[in-house]
């Protein structure tokens, strides 16, 4: 999709620029520099910018649906991105009338729609997320909620890393410096640390994803982290997504069982790290 080449190509030019800069620089001499770039001058130029790129990605979600097929009024009203249970329950009739006639036009545009809510932190994955074990065999389902979310959070990373600094800098700097205080801690075993809050509610997702490019998490261990980590939520989401239709809530898709699943992968996920720790103080 073009927006997305857009964010990949400038981030590669970015990065070639500064990238020896963010490695000697800490967050906490970005203190010094939150007025510069949060000057008048950068904070229009980013918003500029963020519009650019958020129009050309509406500009895509319209040819998308432009390309599905043809449908009825009444239809075309339930072809939006789903605010409760009740709109993802409308949209599932919808799409899995058209699922199998127009596999592929359906599939994109689930895709398509996924990576958008989360490239700009929309409210409305976990329906899709819940949706997706309505429509597709499981295995397929959990791929493509976790390779959504991780391109999505990628290219959230990748935004903030353009134009989402000033936001960074004004209002979000202490916060920001206690985690970067956490990722310093955690240097050596990231990815770990990644899926440990992917599957925990410790920090809010889009937190992490507009925050981690300031504070030097590499994209490829970011991507990598966010793939694994969304997947034990997203198993819970997508098994409730079978029996659809018997949910009226989100709420209702996490039971005291899938939270203690939840609670078992997340300490399994930074055991290796405590271990790891132990083994280094014994051998110092």
């Amino acid at each position: 999709m073009c927006c997305q080449t857009i964010i990949v190509c400038c981030s590669v030019v970015l990065n070639e620029q500064t990238a020896k800069k963010q490695k000697e620089l800490p967050l906490c001499i970005y203190q010094d520099l939150t007025i510069q770039h949060s000057a008048g001058g950068s904070a229009r130029m980013s918003l500029l910018i963020l519009v650019s790129i958020f129009a050309c990605s509406a500009s895509v979600m319209y040819l998308v649906y432009r390309n599905f097929p043809e449908l009825s009024d009444d239809e075309m009203e339930k072809i939006k991105i789903p605010k409760d249970m009740d709109d993802a329950k409308a949209l599932g009739t919808v799409l899995s009338k058209y699922k199998d006639t127009y596999y592929t036009q359906v599939l994109v545009a689930y895709f398509a729609t996924y990576v958008f809510l989360q490239t700009f932190a929309i409210p409305g994955s976990i329906f899709l997320s819940i949706l997706s074990g309505y429509l597709y065999p499981f295995p397929l389902a959990l791929f493509l909620v976790c390779l959504c979310s991780g391109l999505g959070a990628s290219f959230c990373y990748m935004l903030s890393y353009l134009v989402g600094r000033p936001v960074v800098y004004r209002y979000l700097t202490e916060r920001a410096q206690k985690w970067s205080q956490q990722v310093d801690k955690h240097r050596n075993h990231l990815i770990n640390y990644i899926i440990f809050l992917r599957i925990t509610p410790f920090l809010p997702n889009w937190f992490i994803n507009i925050t981690s490019p300031v504070i030097n998490v590499p994209l490829g261990v970011f991507f990598i982290g966010t793939f694994l980590g969304v997947a034990p939520p997203s198993f819970v989401a997508i098994n409730a997504g079978t029996t659809l239709y018997k949910l009226t809530t989100a709420g209702e898709a996490v039971s005291w069982n899938s939270l203690a699943v939840l609670g078992v992968l997340a300490v399994l996920s930074i055991l290796p790290v405590c271990f790891q720790k132990k083994l280094q103080q014994k051998l110092e």
